[in-house]
């Protein structure tokens, strides 16, 4: 099959994919969207949302349709790197024996992922950017797909632990989920106050994603839209030639090189998605906010001015 019929399978694929999500999910068009295609790009992503507003539910939900391994692990103060790669037992032979953690699934969702000691979180940062893990001095791969979702709760920041910038610049996208509209909120209650429950179909299989990741990776990328997302990122640096007004005003820390590689892969699988065979510009200002604004590091006067690490993107954007 070739790359053209390739990619608008993908696209038929997306389609019918979305559709078995909304039998379970209501609305939150953006928040599915920008899921599935950290899963296509091969990265992670980081959903924040204040509880309830059904992150589980949608994980869950995605990895029926994908047909993959989901688990999910409630990170909590007392968690161990042990509890969620695994540890070697001695079985009834006498000899030490290997036995997996929840880490080793497609799907993993790091439920709360701030509420437990940087000695865990590392052990999953580890993960997610080796796709391996190494217990006593033996190193397991783990199965592709492979596809970190962590959650955090904005709001009680009492007794966590929050990532630092360079764990954080892990994860390709931060998702924010945000609350229904009214009209959607009506349709949550009514269907879940509600006899009726919906079954989801499985619409791909793990080496079809594969396939699809291998395709991505393959679109070409025309010169400017290359200059164009390595730019946009120096200009939250700054000491850079592209830094301006804004940036040395409001902005203490910007976004690294993964910023750049990040923008650049997530405007190949939006071109895709919308029926281009390569990016544009566009492509690249579709998915800039969930890819920059975990990388900003905004300082107390743009906090003082209300300046949020969206508006500055959004400006970045336009000057």
């Amino acid at each position: 099959m070739s790359d053209v019929q390739l990619a608008n399978r993908l696209v038929e694929d997306y389609r019918i994919l979305k559709s078995e999500i909304h039998k379970i999910i209501v609305g939150q068009d953006e928040v599915i969207d920008q899921v599935l295609m950290s899963i296509f790009s091969k990265g992670h992503a980081l959903l924040v949302g204040v509880p309830g507003l059904a992150k589980t539910l949608l994980v869950n939900t995605i990895s029926q349709t994908l047909g993959l391994h989901f688990q999910r692990i409630q990170f909590t103060p007392d968690l161990m790197p042990s509890d969620i790669i695994g540890s070697e037992i001695l079985d009834e032979n006498r000899q030490f024996k290997f036995v997996k953690g929840p880490l080793f699934a497609n799907i993993i969702l790091a439920d709360e992922i701030n509420r437990t000691p940087p000695k865990t979180q590392s052990a999953l940062l580890e993960a997610m950017q080796e796709k391996s893990i190494t217990a006593a001095g033996q190193t397991y791969k783990l199965p592709l797909p492979f596809f970190v979702l962590a959650t955090q709760n904005p709001i009680e920041q009492e007794g966590t632990y929050p990532l630092p910038e360079a764990q954080l610049d892990r994860f390709m996208f931060n998702v924010w989920v945000d609350y229904p509209s009214y009209q959607e909120e009506l349709s949550i209650v009514k269907s879940t106050t509600s006899e009726q429950i919906q079954e989801v179909n499985q619409v791909l299989n793990a080496s079809q994603i594969l396939e699809y990741q291998d395709l991505i990776r393959r679109i070409p990328v025309p010169d400017n839209v290359l200059e164009y997302a390595v730019k946009l990122c120096g200009k939250t640096r700054e000491n850079s030639e592209f830094a301006g007004k804004l940036t040395k005003e409001f902005i203490s820390w910007g976004a690294g090189p993964r910023a750049s590689q990040y923008l650049i892969i997530g405007a190949k699988v939006n071109s895709v998605l919308n029926g281009k065979y390569s990016p544009d510009i566009e492509d690249v200002k579709a998915i800039a906010k969930p890819v920059l604004r975990h990388r900003i590091v905004r300082n107390y006067k743009a906090e003082a001015e209300g300046y949020s690490i969206d508006k500055i993107i959004e400006e970045l954007m336009n000057s």
